[in-house]
C-alpha cells in the first residue's frame, strides 16, 4: 500500500468528512497518512486526529509562514511534545521567500530550532523550501556539520542543486501533485535523478491536487495519481514504485510501526 507522507487533515477542508476522506484513501490503496503540524499552538487538534485513527500519525512544528507568531516555541518544547507515540516527525519548518509571511530572520531561527529538535529526537525534520534554495542548502550544510539529523525536502519544487545537496547530506525528497502538472518537465527530470532509496510521495492535501483531479480539493487518496506519474518517470511498474516509496517511508519515519499500514478507523 502507498503512504501519503504529508497531508493536513486538521485543515477546515476536511472537518466535515474526515472519516470518508480516510476511507477513500484506503479504497485507493493508501494505507497510512502523516498529518503535518503548521502551528504548535494547534498541536492538540492535530494529535487528536492522529489518536482517532490507527493509520494516521502526525508531526509537531511551526510552518515558516507562522514563524513570526511562534517565536517562543523552543527546541525543548518540540522535543517534549514529540515524545507522544503518535508524533513521528518534526515540522514542517524551513524557509519561504515566495510569500514572505514572516521575517526571514525569524524563519531561519525557527528552522534551526526545529533542526536541533530533529537531531535530539532522531525524528525526521519535514522541510518546507520555496524560492529559498541557496539559504536552505547553506543552513542544512552548516547544521549537518554540527551533527547529522534525518530530514525530508517535502513537496519538492526547487532546483536540482537543492535536491542534490539534500541527498548528499542524507536527506530524502518527496514529490507531490506538482509532478503531474503539464509544465513540470524540469521537476520530472529531477525526480528521474533522485536515488531510488531517497524517494517519497505525498499530497500536501488539501493543496495541489494532481492531474486528473486538478482544481479539486486534494486528499490522501490522490497520492496514487502522483505515484503513477513517478513510476512512469522512473520507468517502473506502479507496484514496484509503491513498494519502494513505502519501504523508504518506514526507513525514514522509523517511529511508525509497520503494522499500522492499512489499519482502518478505530
Amino acid at each position: 500500500m502507498l503512504v501519503d507522507s504529508h497531508c493536513h487533515l486538521d485543515f477546515p477542508d476536511f472537518a466535515g468528512d474526515r472519516d470518508a476522506v480516510i476511507e477513500r484513501a484506503r479504497e485507493a490503496g493508501v494505507g497510512l497518512m502523516v498529518t503535518i503540524s503548521t502551528r504548535v499552538a494547534r498541536f492538540n487538534d492535530i494529535r487528536a486526529i492522529a489518536e482517532a485513527y490507527p493509520n494516521v500519525f502526525c508531526t509537531v512544528g511551526t510552518h515558516p509562514h507562522n514563524a513570526g507568531e511562534e517565536t517562543g516555541v523552543t527546541t525543548e518544547e518540540l522535543v517534549s511534545l514529540a515524545k507522544h507515540p503518535k508524533v513521528v516527525g518534526i515540522g514542517e519548518a524551513g524557509l519561504d521567500y515566495f510569500y514572505d509571511k514572516a521575517p526571514r530572520d525569524l524563519q531561519a531561527q525557527g528552522f534551526r530550532r526545529h533542526i536541533a529538535a530533529a537531531r535530539e529526537t532522531g525524528l525526521p525534520l519535514v522541510i518546507h523550501a520555496r524560492e529559498a534554495d541557496e539559504d536552505v542548502a547553506a543552513i542544512l550544510e552548516e547544521e549537518t556539520g554540527r551533527g547529522s539529523f534525518p530530514f525530508i525536502l517535502h513537496c519538492f519544487s526547487s532546483g536540482a542543486a537543492l535536491a542534490r545537496k539534500g541527498v548528499e547530506l542524507g536527506g530524502y525528497v518527496s514529490f507531490s501533485g506538482i509532478l503531474t502538472f503539464k509544465k513540470s518537465e524540469e521537476l520530472r527530470a529531477i525526480a528521474r535523478e533522485v536515488p531510488a532509496e531517497r524517494l517519497l510521495v505525498e499530497t500536501d492535501a488539501p493543496y495541489l491536487a494532481p492531474v486528473p483531479k486538478r482544481g479539486k480539493t486534494n486528499e490522501p487518496a490522490y497520492v496514487a495519481h502522483t505515484a503513477k506519474v513517478l513510476a512512469d518517470v522512473r520507468e517502473m511498474q506502479p507496484e514496484e514504485l509503491t513498494k519502494l516509496t513505502t519501504d523508504n517511508f518506514f526507513r525514514l519515519f522509523a517511529k511508525v510501526p509497520r503494522e499500522a499500514l492499512g489499519q482502518g478507523a478505530s
